[in-house]
Formats: structure tokens, C-alpha cells, sequence
């Protein structure tokens, strides 16, 4: 499938998924790889494709989950990772631990488990400043193949190469061509199959990262609809992450930007 021809589809299609074009502009080629398979397998140029989804409504969640972005490595965006070791994540571990509890962070979009394995580090091995208590995360995603993959938790060296070298000594080992995150880190984050457009993980988290998925790809009023859910999934004081270039829709929902600066916004402590 040609690329004039990919984006011609994408773009009549995207709304109708709740997407939006501009988010995929620039990653389009990972969609029209798997939509190019998809073509070839089912013996259908892009137009007739259009038909067949017209036709066969079942294949338009095939065609959504051709359309999830799975780039990903550990410490992306380095600077909120030293961000979130160094201020966040030492003060809600203070909040958490004077209420007598662990704080219970979510990564939402997980992939293959980078983010949510480089929060466990970072709460592990952040620095002189690393809080005290204990942390509990649950990781999702919508892609049942990539959860599997977090479960396996292997990486090539490309995917670790913002990771503090420390961090590496001290949580993998060397296997063949890959890096494997040691069993004991692994066990500490429980991952599970969620769309967060149909199902939230139960209770209430001090911390949430959003990051690079809803605020990119979904339309506006889908941002917004998630947003509430996930602004009602934060206990007060709690704080939210998005992607370094994104940002919220107008309406945040009783949300703050949080300093220092950054893609930091966080609940009110009090209504």
C-alpha cells in the first residue's frame, strides 16, 4: 500500500475511531505496516477496504488495535524521570507513609512494561532523597501481546539507553543479546489488559502516568471523557503525568500544573 494511499484511509477512518489525524502524522508508518498486512491478508486494496469495514463491523477493532503506537523505552524523557525521583515521588511517599499506606501509582499504556519498570527503579534507586515505605504499581494496556511481553520483561540494549548506567548493574542481567530485569523487580508491578476508554483498575492512586497515548491520539471529546475518569481515580494531592509534548484539554478537571515545571498536574490536597 502506498503511503498517499495509507493516509487517505487513515484519515477517513481516525474519527470514526475516536482518533485524531494529527497525532499519527508522524508515526503513521508502524499503522500502515500492520494495515498493508492486514490489505494482503484479505486480498483488498485500500478503497475496498473502506467497504468491507462498512460491511463486516467486527473488523473496526481490528482496525483500532492497528492503531495503537507501541514506542517506548526505559527512562523516556529522562528529565520527568529525574523529575519523578528526585521531587515527586519522595514527597507522595511521605503522604503515603504518614497515612500508613503504600503509594499506589499507575502506569496506563504500559507497552512493554518500560515505563512502569523505570518508576520501580526510579522509587528504588533514586538518590539520596529516595522515599522510604512501600510502592505498589499496576501497569496496563490494551495490547494483550505487549502485556506478555512486560511479563518477559527482556530488552535490547537500544531500549535502555537513557536508563543511568547504576540503574543497570544493579536490575538486569546480561542474557544473550538482551537485558533482562532481575525477577524480584519484575514481581513488584502487577500487569494487566485494560482499555481505559471501557475499564480503570479499582481504587484510587497518588500517582498516574498518561503519557504519550489519550492526549496524542484520541479526539478531543474522548480526551475529555478519559480525563474525568482518571482526574475521579486520584486521591487528593495526587498527581498526574502526560507526555512532555502534550497537554490537557480545556477542561482539567479540578486539576493543577504542578512545580516545577513540566507535564506535572496534580488534584487539590482539599474539595
Amino acid at each position: 500500500m502506498k503511503d498517499a494511499e495509507c493516509i487517505r484511509l487513515l484519515q477517513w477512518a481516525l474519527p470514526r475511531l475516536g482518533l485524531r489525524w494529527s497525532g499519527y502524522r508522524r508515526v503513521r508508518r508502524q499503522v500502515c505496516k500492520r494495515l498493508g498486512r492486514r490489505l494482503r491478508e484479505l486480498g483488498l486494496d485500500p478503497e475496498s477496504y473502506g467497504r468491507y469495514l462498512d460491511t463486516h463491523p467486527q473488523e473496526w477493532r481490528r482496525l483500532d488495535g492497528f492503531c495503537r503506537i507501541s514506542i517506548s523505552r526505559f527512562c523516556r524523557d529522562r528529565g520527568v524521570f529525574d523529575t519523578l525521583a528526585h521531587t515527586v515521588l519522595p514527597e507522595l511517599g511521605r503522604r503515603a507513609a504518614a497515612r500508613g499506606d503504600a503509594l499506589r501509582a499507575w502506569s496506563l499504556g504500559c507497552a512493554s512494561g518500560e515505563e512502569p519498570y523505570s518508576l520501580l527503579l526510579a522509587w528504588y534507586f533514586g538518590g539520596p532523597s529516595r522515599p522510604r515505605g512501600r510502592i505498589e504499581i499496576i501497569a496496563t494496556d490494551s495490547d494483550a501481546r505487549l502485556i506478555e511481553r512486560a511479563r518477559r520483561a527482556c530488552y535490547r540494549a537500544s531500549s535502555l539507553k537513557e536508563l543511568p548506567v547504576p540503574w543497570r548493574s544493579r536490575a538486569f542481567e546480561h542474557k544473550d543479546d538482551r537485558y533482562c530485569l532481575r525477577r524480584e523487580f519484575v514481581r513488584q508491578v502487577s500487569l494487566f489488559q485494560q482499555d481505559v476508554r471501557e475499564t480503570l483498575p479499582a481504587g484510587r492512586f497518588d500517582l498516574i502516568l498518561c503519557r504519550n497515548s489519550v492526549f496524542t491520539y484520541f479526539e478531543l471529546p474522548e480526551q475529555e471523557r478519559v480525563l474525568a475518569r482518571l482526574a475521579g481515580k486520584l486521591a487528593p494531592g495526587g498527581v498526574l503525568v502526560i507526555g512532555t509534548h502534550e497537554s490537557l484539554p480545556p477542561q482539567a478537571a479540578g486539576l493543577r500544573p504542578l512545580s516545577p515545571p513540566g507535564p506535572f498536574y496534580q488534584r487539590a490536597l482539599r474539595p
